[in-house]
């Protein structure tokens, strides 16, 4: 007879059975690139996102799929563990949501806030208001002149639009765009692609790290693949196993999605990702015209770090292997001295079996000398202390002796 499953159970198994194909629902081919899948994954978020779907069931369970479906294809290793074999190879209950903080009451804000602060790793997304005000094309944007940094503040989850122009010559020697947070908060630097319509629609995004005594992002348009660390990959799985962190730590290392920028105009724009106040920020865009030795040792570099990787991925295989041996010596050990101490025990018991006084006599006779030797040392201790009495007494003291003064003979 099988046996009987209830009632969530049985729906659990029905959503299974019911997901879609996650190239499907988000559109895309299976050979998609990275930034073809986030940018259909943004669009379609945008359109189903609860903000703009209040009290809409149908457009909520879309959102969900969406971004289940993103969560899947957005990492390398989890899309081809779905190439390769289906929902099945796919952890689901392990996939990490990016949270719109905007969309939070206070009291889930301040949740996130503290599990941020406890070391629980969570992904934040761009505010869909910001996204669609910039669909719209009704955002503020500034110009932003090369080598002239500017200095603001940007409220939590909001965003301020840059514009920066470049020549040919300046799109062909390359651009970098940095921002600086002076006091470690945290803030997404954007990147955004001018739609037909004249509005913006996001195409790249940094997320600030802790470098030294401030947070930083940057955006690094050279004319060659450069590569870009996402330290939010697999970092559920990291923050439970200091091994797993370790291994895993090159693993979003991934090559940009844009390697250049072509003559015109380009959209930036710094996104406060606190979670209550705003942040300080330096932003500054820079033609790397004369940087031309620090383009080279940055190619050296990441070329030195990819092959990093690979030598961790071939020493974890290693380190795992010395490590199951390790812990089996180790209990090993454990276990061939608790026996030994039990034979030992064993052995002593034996020793003491050869008397031929009973047990019990053996036992009061050895707490009578036990008694004896505690009384004889006490009658020491006392006899000790009368003694060195007795002696004190018998010496005499400078200040006891009596002195006798004619006080007739004193001077006047």
């Amino acid at each position: 007879m099988p046996p009987h499953r209830s009632k969530s159970e049985k729906n659990d198994g029905m959503a299974k059975q019911l997901r879609r194909d996650p190239y499907e629902v988000l559109g895309v081919s299976r050979n998609s690139t990275d930034q073809e899948i986030k940018s259909a994954y943004r669009k379609m978020a945008l359109k189903y996102h609860p903000d703009k779907n209040a009290n809409d069931p149908v457009a909520a369970d879309m959102f969900k799929e969406v971004t289940f479906s993103y969560n899947i294809l957005s990492d390398p290793d989890k899309r081809r563990q779905y190439d390769t074999a289906g929902f099945e190879a796919v952890e689901a209950d392990n996939q990490e949501l990016e949270l719109d903080l905007s969309s939070l009451g206070a009291v889930n804000t301040m949740f996130a806030a503290l599990f941020s602060k406890l070391g629980v790793p969570i992904k934040t997304t761009v505010s869909a208001t910001v996204l669609e005000e910039a669909l719209n094309g009704v955002v503020n944007i500034e110009p932003l002149l090369l080598g002239q940094p500017v200095s603001r503040k940007v409220e939590k989850q909001c965003a301020h639009f840059y514009s920066v122009q470049i020549t040919e010559e300046e799109a062909r020697d390359g651009l970098v765009c940095r921002v600086q947070s002076p006091d470690k908060s945290k803030f997404k630097l954007l990147y955004f692609d001018l739609e037909e319509n004249g509005g913006l629609s996001l195409a790249l995004q940094e997320d600030s790290a802790k470098t030294g005594k401030v947070t930083s992002a940057g955006m690094y348009f050279l004319g060659f693949a450069v590569y870009r660390l996402d330290q939010t990959v697999n970092s559920v799985a990291a923050a439970k196993d200091p091994d797993t962190a370790f291994f895993k730590k090159l693993d979003g290392f991934q090559p940009c999605e844009v390697t250049e920028l072509k003559p015109g105009t380009h959209f930036f724009a710094v996104y406060g990702d606190n979670f209550f106040r705003s942040v300080s920020y330096t932003i500054e865009a820079i033609c790397t015209a004369p940087f031309v030795e620090e383009k080279e040792n940055l190619r050296t570099v990441e070329a030195e770090i990819l092959s990093k990787r690979v030598e961790l991925s071939k020493f974890e295989t290693e380190y795992r292997e010395v490590l199951a041996q390790f812990t089996e010596m180790t209990s090993r050990y454990t276990k061939e001295m608790q026996e030994i101490d039990e034979l030992l025990k064993q052995r002593n018991e034996i020793h003491a079996s050869y008397t031929t006084v009973p047990p019990s006599k053996r036992s009061s006779s050895r707490n009578r000398s036990k008694g004896a030797s505690k009384e004889a040392k006490e009658d020491g201790e006392v006899r000790e202390r009368k003694h060195s009495t007795r002696d004190r007494t018998k010496k005499k003291k400078w200040y006891n002796i009596h002195l006798k003064i004619d006080k007739r003979k004193q001077p006047c």
